[in-house]
Order: C-alpha cells, then sequence, then structure tokens
C-alpha cells in the first residue's frame, strides 16, 4: 500500500456515466487514507455525479476545452493522481498535477503504451472490451495494494427541499415506483406502448410511478405524454425538476426503478434500490449497472448473453433476437437508429422482471 499521501486526485475526464462509476473508487481511496485530502478533477456538466459525495472533499470542474490551461497552476500539487483512462489529456493533467501517477494504460502495443506506462508509478492496462468500467477503476487501487471497498456512495443533496417541493412533505413514506423512459440515444429506447403499459401495470400493484427525465424539451415533453397516458395511475412528471442528488434520494427509497442503458440507471443500482435495466444493443459486460455486491468479479457481474439476469439488487433485461447484444448503435449504426430488439421487447418480459424486483425486495424488507 501507497505511504499516506496528504493529497489524492482522481482524474476521470469523460462522460457523466463514468464519473459516477468512480464512486467505488473513490470509497475505497477514502477508507485507505482517511486523513488525505481527496479532489476530483471532472469535466463541466459530469460533475453532478459526485455532487455532495462525502468521500471527497472537493470537486474541480474543467471544460472540455482548454483544461490544460485551468490545471496549469497545479503543477505537483498533488501527491498521487489515479488516471482512470488510457486516452492522452487525462494522462498529460495526471502527470503534471501529481507527483506520482497510477494510471489505465493501453494494452501492450497500443498507441502510448510505453510513455504512459514509463511516465506512472503503477498501471494497469486497459482490459479488452468485456472488462466492467468499476472493475477498470478498481484495479488501480488493487494494483497500488489498497483494499477494496466495492461500494460506492451517489450524489447527495444538500437536503430534500426539491423533493418536498414536487411531491410534498410525506414523499419517503409513500409507495411509489420511478421509471426513467428516455435514455439520450435514440438506439437505447423502448416503446411508448411498452412505458405506457408499464405504468398501467405499476398502478395496479397499488404504487405511484415517478416519471423522471432531464430538462431537454422532448424528455419533459415525453414524461408529459407518459403521465397523461395511464389517467388512472397516479403519477408525477419529474423530467427537469430535480438534480442528480435528488434524484438518488428518491430512487433509492423506490420499490423498485426501471431505466434503460443510461447515467440514473447506473444512478439507481449504486443508490441500492431494486433496479430493472432494459439493455438492447449495449454490452451489458462493460456498462451493465454496477450491482451492490462484495465480491470483485475477474471481468464483469454481467454474462454477454442472458435474457434476463439477476445480482445484487439489479435485474438486467435483455431485448429480443439472437443478435444481441450486437454492440453498435441500433439497427442503422447510428444514434438516431431504431434498435429492433428494444422496439420487439414485449411488456409481458419487462413485468415479468419488475414483478421479480418487487417480490425479492419484499423478502429483503428493501
Amino acid at each position: 500500500m501507497i505511504p499516506a499521501p496528504g493529497r489524492i486526485a482522481v482524474v476521470c475526464l469523460r462522460r457523466i456515466g463514468d464519473v459516477l462509476l468512480t464512486a467505488p473508487l473513490i470509497r475505497t481511496l477514502r477508507a485507505a487514507y482517511p486523513q488525505a485530502r481527496i479532489e476530483a478533477l471532472v469535466f463541466t456538466g459530469t460533475e453532478g455525479a459526485l455532487a455532495g459525495n462525502p468521500d471527497l472533499d472537493a470537486l474541480r470542474v474543467l471544460p472540455q476545452r482548454g483544461a490544460f490551461a485551468q490545471v496549469r497552476g497545479l503543477f505537483r500539487h498533488y501527491d498521487l493522481a489515479f488516471c482512470t483512462q488510457s486516452a492522452d489529456r487525462p494522462h498529460f493533467v495526471s502527470t503534471w498535477i501529481a507527483r506520482q501517477r497510477v494510471s489505465v494504460v493501453p494494452q501492450r502495443g497500443g498507441d502510448g503504451y510505453h510513455w504512459k506506462r514509463w511516465l506512472s508509478w503503477r498501471w494497469t492496462e486497459l482490459p479488452n472490451s468485456d472488462a466492467h468500467t468499476v472493475v477498470q477503476y478498481l484495479r488501480l487501487a488493487e494494483v497500488s495494494g489498497i483494499p477494496l471497498q466495492m461500494h460506492g456512495t451517489p450524489p447527495q443533496p444538500e437536503n430534500d427541499a426539491r423533493l418536498v417541493a414536487c411531491l410534498g412533505a410525506d414523499w419517503a413514506s409513500r409507495r411509489y415506483a420511478v421509471v426513467h423512459p428516455a435514455p439520450r440515444f435514440r438506439y437505447k429506447e423502448w416503446t411508448a406502448d411498452g412505458w405506457q403499459g408499464l405504468v398501467e401495470w405499476l398502478g395496479a400493484q397499488g404504487l405511484e410511478v415517478m416519471i423522471s427525465g432531464s430538462g431537454d424539451a422532448q424528455e419533459v415533453e415525453r414524461a408529459s405524454a407518459l403521465a397523461a397516458s395511464a389517467p388512472g395511475v397516479v403519477t408525477h412528471n419529474l423530467a427537469g425538476a430535480l438534480q442528480l442528488g435528488d434524484l438518488s434520494w428518491l430512487i433509492g427509497k423506490a420499490r423498485v426503478f426501471v431505466g434503460p442503458d443510461t447515467s440514473i440507471t447506473h444512478l439507481a443500482a449504486l443508490s441500492g434500490a431494486p433496479t430493472v435495466a432494459l439493455f438492447g444493443p449495449s454490452s451489458p459486460t462493460a456498462w451493465g449497472p454496477w450491482p451492490r455486491t462484495d465480491i470483485l468479479p475477474s471481468v464483469s457481474p454481467w454474462q454477454e448473453v442472458g435474457l434476463l439476469q439477476q445480482q445484487g439488487n439489479v435485474w438486467l433485461l435483455q431485448g429480443a433476437g439472437s443478435c444481441v447484444p450486437c454492440r453498435r448503435e441500433g439497427c442503422e449504426r447510428r444514434l438516431d437508429s431504431y434498435s429492433r430488439c428494444l422496439d420487439e421487447l414485449p411488456l409481458q418480459r419487462v413485468t415479468d422482471a419488475v414483478a421479480a424486483a418487487l417480490q425479492s425486495a419484499a423478502k429483503t424488507g428493501v
């Protein structure tokens, strides 16, 4: 184990989902070095994934363009940096700001393998495409001799004021489910009819339905249409009304969460809620939500193909078809493509998975 550093940086210059999945690594570092000052360096727009994280002392938010100019004054500011990506920019930043670095480097023979390894005090090679992102991050602690913590802390709000404003002071004591119908990209979407059927089914189980979404106009409109499509169910359109920390609290007390391959589904799994994830073209081995587990798998907690898998608090349901997962951007190979495997995913398979999650949660008292 590395002698106690005074200042530690965790460098994650990627999308919000990647930043969210650094939480187990950050918890690991906090447990190993309780007296250290631990900071995370992330891109603008992703900082919400670590907001209110008690294992962090500060967040440094960098623009996607001109990031290096923002860290110019941090030369050797940190004793140790954990560089969580193999790309050039995170390595340049980590080398500049820290005296020592523990890094993810490309596979042997890959672009920059030698110089990135040479500049790192400890390193782990970028795993193959079957490796889960959390496993990749935790390997950085493992090669440093640091005991691992498998569970991270989701983002936290300062208080529940926004939740109370939207739902009333009794929000936490109500029986409800949370659904997140709109992923960022079309090729990860389930059908509008499917979501409507699911909301009606959840209402028939005596649950209120909270519909989450970003403040994007299309997501707000979609959430509004979904709420209106099931007039016999108590629904709440929360699209654009809550921050990630608020959603973490809301989902954490839900009877069940249902969502596609998106950052909010990762948030749900991290919060400990019974989580049903709908996967189509994406690889579950690499991107399946990280379940509450005490065992670090060698590669991933998920199999590449398994129509319904369960690990810990997560049920991962894959779409229909022998091509699943194709690991491509839908049937037309572009972000706005349809995905037949999700378009043809029947409601019955989804409600069966949700019923299993509800039953399991009832048995364990979740």
